[in-house]
């Protein structure tokens, strides 16, 4: 089995909680901090953390002719789907109780033109342009366009993988150049694209990720010591690029080098970031940025009422609110997103189209926005 790079997953929680603090921050209303204000880049280090992920599990397989396409698919299925199923039945039981207390149910919620987008991970498509729902979902269903693409990904990174240095190149040149097109023909920045564009959005971060994958796969790095160097850089360069307010594409650029980082930090065998907590805080991630927002709707609504309806936060609620997302994923993770993945890969793909693929020593999936 490839290598528990624990730290990236361990990664996963800290992009998880910058989006949720990204969403949460309003109702506190203070300015929001520039670094804080970028949090829904979180997205995008989720996607650049998968491409890396599914490289390291999966390319060599492809390389080497052994890889099962039902069986890949069938394993990213049961790694996002049910909690997608269950956040949406959450939404709808939390609007059906709304209406039968008498509280403002929100009809931009449950909007039923949108639930077969939804069900078949396709609202990211272009394809459920009123959105609802579960709003964060839409990167699941990029991620679902990224897994179905992951062939033609591998395909190119197989073919560049004694030249790791030009893939990385050429994938930072990607981010950039679609990036900066994309905003100059839509009028808005694509790392803000959700059901419009959101497919497209994942691309140049997928493809970043494999490139970067092809990098540390080469060993350039030996030593934990380097290692934490380049981390320790990349994570103020992110941090600064925030503070000037950089292009997106930069920072995007930025998370490949903290990918690189981590990841050779944690094959030169350094602890950091790797004890059980930090693991099992990266494992339950994907939950934490799943259920963020029907916490946020219900939670807000206990805000109000404790604060007669209106006004800001005091720090110490609001730093309440945005901890209790952890307790409610851990519930989710136990309940439904463990048990329903391992009853779905232990049953194996379905209708006898190909094996069920290893499972990977640590879950690709997203935890972001």
């Amino acid at each position: 089995m490839p290598q528990n790079l624990k730290a990236l997953t361990a990664l996963r929680f800290f992009a998880a909680m910058w989006v949720v603090i990204f969403d949460f921050w309003p109702a506190l209303g203070r300015p929001m901090p520039a670094f804080i204000a970028k949090g829904y880049l979180g997205v995008e280090l989720f996607f650049v953390l998968s491409g890396f992920i599914l490289s390291h599990v999966y390319l060599g397989a492809v390389g080497e002719r052994r890889f099962s396409y039902p069986g890949f698919l069938w394993a990213r299925l049961a790694r996002v789907y049910p909690v997608h199923l269950a956040t949406l039945a959450l939404m709808g039981a939390m609007v059906g109780a709304a209406i039968l207390v008498g509280l403002p149910a929100g009809d931009k919620v449950l909007v039923w033109s949108s639930l077969p987008a939804q069900l078949t991970l396709t609202q990211a498509w272009g394809l459920a342009p009123l959105g609802g729902w579960n709003h964060p979902s839409w990167s699941i269903s990029a991620e679902w366009f990224a897994y179905l693409a992951f062939p033609g990904f591998a395909w190119l990174a197989w073919r560049l993988r004694a030249r790791p240095r030009l893939a990385v190149g050429l994938a930072v040149l990607l981010v950039a150049a679609l990036e900066s097109a994309f905003a100059r023909l839509a009028g808005f920045p694509l790392t803000q694209a959700t059901i419009a564009w959101g497919a497209l959005r994942i691309v140049p971060c997928f493809s970043l990720g494999c490139a970067v994958f092809l990098l540390w796969a080469s060993h350039p790095v030996r030593t934990s010591r380097t290692a934490l160097v380049v981390c320790a850089m990349a994570m103020a360069a992110i941090v600064g690029a925030a503070q000037v307010a950089a292009p997106d594409w930069i920072s995007v650029a930025l998370f490949g080098a903290l990918l690189f980082g981590l990841a050779s930090v944690s094959g030169a065998g350094s602890t950091f970031l790797t004890s059980p907590v930090w693991t099992y805080l990266g494992e339950i991630s994907f939950s934490i940025y799943m259920v963020c927002i029907p916490w946020q709707l219900a939670s807000g609504k206990l805000l109000d009422h404790l604060l007669a309806g209106g006004g800001p936060a005091p720090l110490w609620l609001w730093l309440m609110q945005v901890l209790g997302v952890v307790p409610l994923a851990i519930v989710i993770h136990h309940l439904v997103e463990r048990p329903a993945r391992d009853t779905m890969r232990r049953h194996g793909v379905p209708f006898g189209l190909g094996r069920a693929s290893p499972a990977p020593p640590f879950a690709p999936a997203l935890g972001s926005r």
